[in-house]
């Protein structure tokens, strides 16, 4: 199909791509340097009610408005970046420790504990992972670490059940039958040689996974089971900015929430790019 495709129009679907790409990178790097430094560039601080300036539009004073409590919505929004984007860094990587090592132990062992582990796995995903995220709040109680700790329990089947088809394919080369002769034990194989071989194309779909893992804990804090007042996180952002729709006032639901769309279009524009770069070098 790709020899149908005209030469130049090929050219500019690649410089197309391109151009998104670097678009995307950029954006989400001055996302980061704003999380980073929001506290300090942020013109007002988070909480600073202002009853004067209730539902202001967007002005010199206030570049995107405020909210129902005169609160600057820029000031909110660089303040809470922080905790929106480090929920998902922490969420992964608890997933990821734990998916990893159930992978690799799955395909290492293989028999009976392969069998277990996957039957394990298989009922999680076959449970709802919103209703399991729901269940594990209910006994914990509600709060940004529980929504945390209980997404990356739902989350971590699924980084297992793909970490264990790279190793499996990770086993068969000649390698691991060298170490075996050595007499090297099997966890040193699977430190030293397994698990650094999986990190290329994991770290791509643990980047890919990313902007999901920011979707899911916006809505746990829109539901009010994540992050909660006085947070500026978005999607409590989001979900304290509806009483004003019914009066006309979008903008206190419409910046976080155009916020986390854009991040999440620009992490999956980036992540897409990266996890096929990571594949092709291995």
């Amino acid at each position: 199909m790709t020899a149908l495709v005209p030469p130049r129009l090929r050219a500019r679907r690649r410089s197309g791509t391109a151009i998104g790409y670097w678009v995307s990178l950029g954006f989400l790097v001055l996302v980061v340097i704003g999380a980073l430094l929001g506290s300090v560039v942020a013109p007002y601080e988070a909480d600073e009610i202002d009853f004067a300036a209730v539902w202001s539009a967007p002005s010199g004073a206030h570049l995107l408005g405020t909210d129902q409590l005169g609160r600057d919505l820029f000031s909110r929004l660089l303040i809470g970046a922080g905790e929106t984007l480090i929920g998902p860094v922490l969420l992964l990587a608890l997933a990821t420790a734990l998916g990893v090592a159930i992978g690799v132990l799955a395909a290492w062992r293989g028999g009976w504990v392969d069998t277990l582990l996957a039957r394990i796995t298989d009922v999680m995903f076959a449970f709802p992972g919103l209703l399991f995220v729901v269940l594990v709040i209910a006994v914990f109680g509600k709060g940004p670490i529980t929504a945390v700790v209980a997404l990356a329990l739902a989350y971590a089947p699924v980084i297992a059940k793909y970490t264990r088809s790279l190793a499996l394919s990770e086993m068969a080369r000649p390698y691991i039958d060298a170490y075996r002769v050595q007499g090297m034990g099997g966890l040193a194989i699977c430190l030293r040689g397994v698990v650094p071989n999986l990190l290329p194309p994991l770290v791509g779909y643990l980047v890919v996974l990313f902007g999901e893992a920011l979707m899911s804990l916006a809505t746990l804090s829109f539901l009010g089971f994540g992050a909660q007042p006085p947070s500026s996180e978005w999607g409590l952002m989001v979900q304290e900015g509806q009483a004003g729709i019914v009066q006309g006032q979008f903008l206190p639901t419409l910046v976080p929430g155009a916020a986390i769309a854009l991040v999440v279009i620009a992490v999956n524009i980036v992540g897409v790019r990266v996890a096929d770069r990571l594949l092709a070098r291995g």
